[in-house]
């Protein structure tokens, strides 16, 4: 916890002295605690046409079966409504029918781990907006209006698989499997003995799944574990690919089965967007050699007034977060939270970990 709250407190004072402001608040974004979706229908009878009341009924209703214990809600978003079955429908208002249905996509994580997160937060005296799941606000950022209707699913990390699929009439996150958190890192320190530091700092600056015929003549510089006062030893550049080359491609492989159970293809509209670590993959934009077959588009995050410095795709969860007010009003909330838009605050936060 010292750490984390050290860590916010570097970020938060950095930003002050570039934005020249006191940062008050914060949107925190979220991409810890076994993020997970689940879907919730209901539905209501008629009396007249669909009015503001009979919606509200109908998501109240929905919301009612979405407590599950030791998990928060992050979000609660309305993916489409139905009359008499006839299911599609963006905005019943003024519609006529005897049954109204809706269908609730609810976004949690681990109660636990999102308590410790927000502590952190708090610790370092910062007021919490909202917690944003990671994968919805790199959406928010780089899905363009047709990829949202037309359907695409944003992966955001080569790491972890963890994607965000959007269609038309739904938008679902995937779960990250925890235990391919750091494999890649751990892979390398252990094909080369060297430290798991040391491992980081070859896969982001020279990381590659893909060697190249001037691999086999580059060398890198890696000192061995529990020899930091001798030389460090030289392998060829082409050494690294082939422990990381195995590792993505199962990552890739497991995404692909992950979302294909979830129900979306694993090119969910013929569309994949690469964000964050995943577009850092060479393999991953490679039609012929990923497993989805399929032409990857890296992310850019494409909003107005953003310096060409903010639009690389690892910076696509943080645009997220700042257009992410303008989205959070068509999602839902419990009663004791409706009506409250973007504004809700720590207590509403701590609504939701309580109904969990």
């Amino acid at each position: 916890m010292d750490e984390a709250e050290a860590a916010v407190r570097l970020a938060v004072d950095a930003a002050e002295r570039m934005a020249k402001v006191q940062v008050e608040s914060v949107i925190v974004s979220n991409h810890g605690g076994r993020l997970g979706s689940t879907y919730y229908r209901a539905s209501v009878p008629l009396v007249n046409g669909v009015s503001e009341s009979d919606i509200y009924r109908v998501l109240e209703a929905t919301s009612l079966r979405t407590g599950q214990h030791g998990r928060a809600i992050l979000h609660s978003l309305p993916t489409g409504f139905a009359l008499d079955g006839a299911g599609g429908i963006r905005d019943p208002k003024g519609m006529m029918g005897d049954t109204l249905g809706a269908d609730l996509h609810v976004v949690s994580a681990d109660a636990a781990a999102l308590s410790n997160l927000l502590l952190a937060v708090e610790r370092c005296h910062l007021a919490i907006e909202a917690v944003v799941a990671t994968p919805y606000a790199s959406g928010l950022a780089v899905l363009v209006d047709d990829e949202a209707v037309l359907g695409a699913t944003c992966w955001i990390s080569a790491a972890a698989p963890s994607a965000w699929a959007c269609s038309a009439t739904a938008s679902r996150s995937r779960r990250r499997r925890r235990r391919r958190g750091k494999h890649i890192t751990m892979d390398i320190a252990r094909g080369l003995n060297t430290r798991l530091v040391d491992a980081e700092r070859l896969k982001t600056l020279y990381g590659s799944a893909i060697s190249s015929p001037s691999d086999e003549r580059e060398t890198l510089a890696v000192l061995q574990v529990g020899e930091e006062g001798e030389s460090p030893i030289h392998i060829p550049k082409s050494q690294l690919s082939r422990i990381i080359r195995p590792r993505v491609e199962e990552i890739l492989e497991l995404a692909r089965d992950r979302l294909k159970a979830a129900g979306f293809p694993a090119t969910s509209g013929g569309r994949i967007v690469l964000t964050a670590a995943a577009a850092s993959s060479p393999l991953a934009g490679s039609r012929a050699q990923n497993p989805w077959r399929a032409d990857p588009r890296r992310a850019s995050a494409r909003r107005a007034g953003m310096p060409e410095s903010a639009k690389s795709p690892g910076f696509s969860a943080a645009v997220g977060l700042l257009v992410y007010p303008q989205f959070s009003s068509v999602e839902y909330f419990e009663p004791s939270r409706a009506g409250q838009g973007f504004e809700r605050g720590r207590r509403a936060i701590s609504a939701g970990l309580a109904d969990g």
